[in-house]
């Protein structure tokens, strides 16, 4: 089976497009990769990198076949303005939401199976007086989905969050019976779905230290998660906890479980970074389509040295094909089910 993938760049001045580049060098033989991006800037940053790329304009209506070296298919969109490696532009936020709009839709309309994007620069988006909280918020938004789960994966852990990107003071309250409700039904049913697990073993932090110590660190525990929990056991799901969180991610409860959700951002993929920064994915859960992104920023500092190191990438790509395929596996599964 041949994955067609469409891949976002990102931040132009960062290192999205340098490994972009990079990509071309290393096509893979299961793989048909689409670049959503601005023709002349995936030339000028290969020239600044030494490197030599030729750029096929993507046709949907041909059949799939994988990059030749060297080569890389191309969805083009137009940067607004001239792009120097390193040098933010804010002029340049809506071409980057532009990629993301054209990649978005080109999985929605069966182009593509997933796609897979490079890292922006939020902060830039927000100069230009454009509300961005993120790519899992804006691709959502996007989609149409009422709710959507952040997950983060390396080897041997995946980590999902019941919140995102909030402030501390914000998560207490964020946390609701029908949020959770949410997020741990959308977790169990991509887990199933994407993942090709078919009893996903969920286990859940607790919000307060030592998951709130009976009511005597916050009461979160017993008046939110442990009803919620307690009612999606009842509906079939396999849950642990709340846990406390600092000995959660130990291998007592880690070796069985298929995947962790913590509270909030901080809580969960520190430890998931330290495991595996850099070989880890992000992956939005609830959407439509499928879609992955690399665990690091923009490293403004490395755009055009040549030094960017593409194993993040590597990692979303195949974490991508993987999970294109347990969802085509998963299929006759489902309609099996429904017949």
């Amino acid at each position: 089976m041949l994955t067609r993938l469409a891949i976002t760049p990102g931040e132009p001045a960062g290192i999205g497009p340098d490994l972009c580049v990079e990509l071309a060098q290393q096509s893979r033989a299961d793989i048909q990769l689409i670049i959503v991006a601005d023709s002349a800037l995936m030339q000028q940053r290969a020239a600044a990198l030494g490197q030599s790329i030729s750029l096929t304009e993507f046709d949907p209506a041909t059949a799939p076949r994988s990059n030749q070296p060297g080569e890389l298919f191309i969805s083009p969109i137009t940067a607004l303005e001239p792009v120097l490696a390193g040098k933010l532009n804010p002029a340049n936020s809506m071409y980057v939401l532009a990629t993301l709009a054209q990649a978005a839709n080109m999985a929605l309309r069966n182009e593509v199976d997933a796609m897979v994007t490079a890292p922006v620069n939020k902060g830039v988006i927000n100069d230009a007086g454009i509300a961005f909280t993120g790519h899992t918020e804006f691709l959502a938004e996007h989609c149409h989905a009422k709710l959507t789960v952040m997950m983060l994966a390396t080897e041997g852990l995946r980590v999902a969050l019941a919140t995102t990107h909030l402030p501390l003071k914000d998560v207490a309250d964020a946390i609701t019976d029908d949020s959770l409700t949410e997020v741990l039904t959308i977790l169990h049913a991509d887990l199933q779905s994407k993942f090709g697990i078919t009893k996903p073993n969920i286990l859940v932090c607790g919000l307060n230290p030592h998951a709130g110590e009976a009511g005597h660190i916050g009461r979160e525990e017993i008046e939110v998660l442990e009803p919620v929990l307690e009612k999606m056991r009842a509906r079939g799901m396999n849950l642990k906890g709340p846990l406390p969180a600092d000995t959660l991610f130990t291998d007592k409860y880690l070796r069985d479980a298929d995947a962790v959700l913590a509270m909030y951002h901080d809580q969960g993929l520190p430890v998931l970074k330290f495991k595996g920064f850099g070989n880890a994915a992000n992956i939005t859960l609830g959407l439509p389509i499928i879609r992955t992104s690399v665990d690091h920023g923009t490293a403004l500092e490395l755009s055009g040295t040549g030094k960017a190191d593409i194993s993040s990438l590597h990692t979303a790509i195949t974490t991508a094909t993987e999970m294109v395929r347990a969802q085509v596996r998963s299929q006759p599964r489902a309609n099996a089910k429904a017949n």
